[in-house]
């Protein structure tokens, strides 16, 4: 069984990252509000980003890790530059080097 983490765009333009063992299904949830919470006011909402894990563990580490990003760091992500990723992980209290 295969667990997912996945992030939705919401027609507010905000992102929402969850995990779930059937991603269907949940994504099928959301739509229809049936899921509550933050998504249920915030519709449209499309699927950006889905990633599967072996373990349950696994995709809720992900998850967390991914709902502590900032805005631009998702972003970069979505857009699969890990480039940008790597540099905005370093934080703002880091300084970059000339």
């Amino acid at each position: 069984m295969s667990f997912w983490v996945y992030i939705l765009r919401c027609g507010d333009g905000s992102y929402y990252t969850g995990h779930t063992d059937d991603l269907e299904h949940r994504l099928h949830q959301h739509q229809t509000g049936t899921f509550g919470g933050y998504t249920s006011s915030r519709k449209p909402l499309l699927l950006v980003y889905s990633c599967p894990f072996p373990s349950r563990e696994e995709a809720l580490r992900a998850e967390q890790q991914i709902k502590g990003w900032s805005r631009k760091k998702k972003e970069a992500m979505l857009r699969g530059d890990w480039s940008a990723v790597n540099r905005l992980s370093r934080g703002k209290h880091k300084h970059q080097r000339s």
